[in-house]
């Protein structure tokens, strides 16, 4: 298995004086990214191989995930991240959502686009009554006047199959997806903003559906 070399590096410049990290196989960090100095390696070390989650079974409902016109490959990226750590078993990519093709996807998935199954389509709509007729239950990740706080969430049958829905960073879930959802849920929030960044709903709502749901 691989592992990866570290190294901190200083700027020597006392009157910038950056600290930044670098893989040892990187040559751009000879040179100060700030100020264009030489830099001086402060420590090195290895960082060990991912060798897989923890065995503990917290409970058995299955969840998908369906994202619907995200914009944002960072976003995508970020998204198959967390569906990796949480066991998210399949990824469902509709309309204009960039797929791990894209290299942007893989530049902040860091591998995790491989561990998990994904399909893109072009009509979500169509996809989520298509998962619908399969005997799927959809959940949208929506701020609407009848969507329930995830919070409020209780005693989800243990052989529940869940596909998680999240919408266009700006316009939200297709209406046509809503009108197909068993349930709008939302995020409970202390702000002036109404939502998080799409990839960071999607990891609060996928860890807790996973982990803190009674």
């Amino acid at each position: 298995m691989d592992t990866h070399g570290i190294q901190v590096r200083k700027c020597v410049r006392a009157e910038c004086g950056m600290r930044f990290p670098q893989l040892q196989s990187d040559q751009h960090g000879k040179r100060c990214p700030a100020c264009g100095a030489s830099t001086r390696i402060v420590l090195e070390r290895i960082i060990p191989p991912e060798s897989g989650g923890e065995l503990k079974t917290y409970h058995n409902i299955q969840i998908e995930a369906m994202l619907d016109n995200i914009r944002s490959a960072w976003n995508v990226g970020s998204m198959f991240r967390t569906a990796d750590g949480v066991g998210i078993r399949y990824m469902h990519l509709c309309g204009l959502t960039p797929t791990p093709e894209n290299p942007k996807v893989a530049k902040t998935s860091l591998g995790a686009e491989v561990s998990i199954p994904w399909l893109s389509y072009r009509d979500g709509v169509r996809t989520a009554g298509e998962l619908k007729e399969k005997g799927m239950r959809l959940w949208a990740l929506e701020h609407n006047p009848g969507a329930t706080s995830m919070l409020e969430l209780q005693d989800i049958p243990a052989d529940t199959s869940i596909v998680l829905v999240v919408g266009n960073e700006i316009a939200g879930v297709d209406p046509g997806i809503l009108e197909l959802c068993e349930r709008v849920i939302y995020l409970p929030m202390i702000g002036f903003k109404r939502s998080y960044n799409a990839a960071v709903a999607f990891g609060i709502a996928a860890h807790y559906l996973r982990f803190a749901v009674p």
